[in-house]
C-alpha cells in the first residue's frame, strides 16, 4: 500500500539524498549546491537547494543559521517567479516559528504557504503546510479545532499512499488520544506508524513513534525496562541521523519514565541533560518541559517546597504566555500534587 518514504523538501538538485540521510550529508551538500547556483545565477536552484539548507539548520538547532537560510530562499524564489518554491521556504519559516514558540507567526506564515501551494499547483506543499497548522493547534492543545484536520490528511495521505505523511498524521492522532487519558487507542495508532514506517524506511517517524510507545508502555503498563529499551532503539535512530531535536524530547521522555518507576536521581540527571540541549536549540516548548520534570524531580529528592512553588509558578507564567495549553495543565496538576504530598505529610506529622 506504501511505497518507500522520500522526502520532498529534498529538491532540484538534491532529490538524491534520502529522507535518512544525516542532517549533516543534507547541510554539506545543500551548502554546496547553494552556492553553485548562486554563483550562475539560477534562482530557482538557489530557492531549492536553500529549502534543504534551512531545514538541515532548523533540526540540527542552528536557529538563527535557519531562519537565514529559509528567507534567502524565499527571496530567490521570488525572483525566480516560482510559486511552489516560495510556498515550501514559507512552511520552512512557519515550522522553524513554531520551534520557536511563535505560534502566531508559525500560523501566518504556514496559511501563506498552503495558499501558495495551491496556488502554485504543488499538492505536496499545500498537504504539509496544512499539517502544520494541525501540529501547530495540537502542540497548544487546541485537540478540538484540529483533530478533524489531522483525520482529514491522515485520508488524503493513505488514499496517496505517501507513508511519511501517513505516520505523521497516526503519530499527532495518537499523541491527542494520549494526552486525553486514551491510551489503549493511542497504542495502537503509535504501532501502526511504527510499521508504517519500518515498512517505508522512514527512521525519523519511526523513532518518534518509538518514543510514544514508550511514553504510553510507561504510563498505561508501569513496563520501565520495555520503555528505556524502545527510547534507546529510538535513540540510536537520532544519533545515527543527527536529530537533535527528537534526541532531546527522546531525553527528556527517557526522564518521565525514570520519574514514574519512583528513580527520581536518575531522571534528575536525564531532565538536567534535556534542559541543556534544549536551550542550546532556543526551543522553549520543549525546555518548559524539562524544567518542568525538573522541578518534580527535585522536589521528590527534597528540596524546599517555597522553591518549588517558585518554579512552578515561573513555569505556569511561560507557558501562559507561549499558549500552550496541555503543557499549562501539566504545571497545574504538579501544583496540586505538591500540596497533596505536603497535606499527607503534614497529618502523618501530626499523627506521630
Amino acid at each position: 500500500m506504501y511505497g518507500k518514504a522520500f522526502a520532498p523538501e529534498y529538491q532540484g538538485a538534491l532529490t538524491t539524498l534520502s529522507v535518512n540521510s544525516s542532517l549533516t550529508e543534507v547541510l554539506a551538500a545543500g551548502t554546496e549546491q547553494l552556492r553553485s547556483a548562486e554563483r550562475a545565477g539560477r534562482h530557482g536552484e538557489a530557492a531549492r537547494s536553500g529549502l534543504a539548507v534551512a531545514e538541515a539548520h532548523r533540526r540540527l538547532g542552528s536557529i538563527a543559521e535557519a531562519d537565514r537560510a529559509w528567507k534567502a530562499s524565499y527571496r530567490a524564489a521570488r525572483q525566480a517567479g516560482d510559486t511552489a518554491a516560495m510556498a515550501w521556504a514559507l512552511w520552512s519559516g512557519g515550522t522553524l516559528a513554531r520551534q520557536r514558540g511563535a505560534f502566531a507567526l508559525a500560523r501566518r506564515l504556514l496559511e501563506l504557504a498552503a495558499d501558495l501551494g495551491e496556488r502554485g499547483g504543488d499538492v505536496v506543499v499545500r498537504g504539509y503546510s496544512l499539517a502544520g497548522l494541525a501540529e501547530t493547534g495540537r502542540i497548544q492543545g487546541d485537540y478540538e479545532a484540529v483533530g478533524r484536520l489531522h483525520e482529514q490528511l491522515l485520508a488524503e495521505a493513505r488514499r496517496r499512499g505517501e507513508a511519511r505523511h501517513t505516520v505523521w498524521a497516526l503519530e499527532g492522532i495518537a499523541q491527542m488520544h494520549r494526552n486525553t487519558g486514551r491510551h489503549d487507542t493511542a497504542y495502537a495508532l503509535f504501532e501502526e506508524a511504527a510499521e508504517i514506517a519500518a515498512r517505508a524506511d522512514d527512521r525519523r517517524g519511526h523513532a518518534w513513534a518509538l518514543r510514544g510507545l514508550a511514553d504510553v508502555v510507561s504510563v498505561r503498563d508501569g513496563d520501565t525496562g520495555r520503555a528505556l529499551a524502545l527510547l534507546s532503539e529510538a535513540e540510536e535512530i537520532c544519533r545515527a541521523m543527527k536529530l537533535s531535536s527528537a534526541l532531546a524530547y527522546n531525553h527528556k521522555m527517557r526522564g518521565n519514565v525514570l520519574y514514574r518507576a519512583g528513580r527520581y536521581e536518575e531522571a534528575r540527571g536525564l531532565y538536567e541533560q534535556a534542559l541543556a540541549e534544549f536551550r542550546t536549540m532556543s526551543e522553549p516548548r520543549g525546555e518548559a518541559l524539562a524544567r518542568l520534570g525538573l522541578a518534580k524531580s527535585l522536589a521528590r529528592l527534597g528540596r524546599d517546597r517555597a522553591e518549588t512553588e517558585a518554579e512552578l509558578a515561573d513555569l505556569a507564567r511561560t507557558l501562559e504566555r507561549l499558549g500552550l495549553r496541555h503543557a499549562r495543565e501539566m504545571v497545574s496538576r504538579a501544583q496540586q500534587e505538591l500540596s497533596a504530598r505536603q497535606e499527607l505529610g503534614a497529618r502523618a506529622e501530626a499523627v506521630r
